[in-house]
């Protein structure tokens, strides 16, 4: 998969690469977990809470930078 979560560069450090790295795993998740479709298993609703937090401190990030 070229452009997996650790090709993105998930473990640099970068936020925007994290966040963009938190929004892979979430979309991908309910396409292997049986659970999903329905509504999230607890790995789902991590990952959702993850994509949500870095989703909301990158777009924190880039309004201070204005």
């Amino acid at each position: 998969m070229p452009d997996t979560p650790a090709r993105r560069g998930a473990a640099g450090g970068d936020l925007y690469q994290r966040y963009m790295a938190a929004y892979d795993t979430h979309r991908a998740h309910p396409r292997t977990c049986p659970d999903c479709p329905s509504r999230p298993c607890a790995a789902g609703a991590r990952f959702q809470e993850s994509f949500d937090r870095l989703q909301e401190a990158y777009l924190t990030q880039q309004r201070n930078q204005r």
